[in-house]
Formats: C-alpha cells, structure tokens, sequence
C-alpha cells in the first residue's frame, strides 16, 4: 500500500506541530523546512483543520498548532482522514470496476482484510508515539 503526498505531508506537518508544542508554525515556515510547495501545504493544512487535528490563529504573528493532545490523535485516524480512498485495485472501486474477475476472485477479499489490518495498526500508533523527544530534539535542531 502506498500512501499520497498528502497524507504524508499531513503526517509531517503534525510531527512538526508535535515537536513544537508552545508556538505557532506558519504554512510559509513548514513549505521552507520540508522543501514543499506552499501553496500545496496550504491545501493539507486546510484538511488537518477541517478534521480538528490542527488550528490555526489568522494575522502577522498567527500559524497552526495541534488542535488536540497528540496522545489523542490516532496516526490511522489521520490516514483515514487525508486519503481519497483504499482502492488498491480496480476492483475495489464501484465506479470504475470493469474486471471480469470481480465476483469470482479471491484477491479483492484478501487485499480487504490486509488494508484493515494496516489500518488497525496505525489506530493503535498516536502521534505522541511517533513524536518523542528524540524526534523533537532533531527537528528542532534541524531549523
């Protein structure tokens, strides 16, 4: 399974929201660290808002800080939120399925359980587990 630039922006952003905590990190400042488009943060940003994982404060001192305690923001919860979808194959999709296959297959059951599985994984990771201060030390080293 891969993920989206999106998605893994999104993550990136909520590890540098997690690394520091007390202030508030401008789209400009993340897009300048992580070599990324800012208008195509501004697009992530804007998502990680919509699901309440992150705020944002308007105005010349504003940014974006978590919006939740990273012990409570669920890494499967984030990827359930930022991905369009889980279509691994065409098969998948009900819109697009044109597999003569589809019915008699035993792939498409097997691909379900596997992209559940992965995702109950990541609902037992929070950001605080990935986020330790070893993490945050080098981030903030990084700037």
């Amino acid at each position: 399974m891969q993920l989206t630039r999106h998605t893994d922006y999104a993550l990136r952003i909520l590890i540098h929201l997690a690394a520091n905590p007390n202030q508030l990190i401008s789209v400009s400042e993340l897009a300048e660290f992580y070599g990324i488009s800012r208008n195509h943060l501004v697009k992530v940003v804007q998502g990680l808002v919509e699901h309440k994982f992150a705020k944002t404060v308007r105005g010349k001192n504003g940014g974006m800080q978590l919006a939740q305690s990273t012990n409570d923001i669920s890494i499967g919860k984030v990827v359930r939120c930022m991905e369009n979808h889980f279509n691994l194959v065409e098969c998948f999709s009900a819109d697009d399925n044109n597999c003569s296959l589809d019915g008699a297959c035993r792939l498409k059951g097997i691909l379900q359980r596997t992209t559940e599985a992965f995702l109950k994984t990541l609902d037992a990771i929070s950001l605080a587990d990935i986020s330790k201060p070893k993490l945050r030390e080098h981030i903030v080293n990084l700037k």
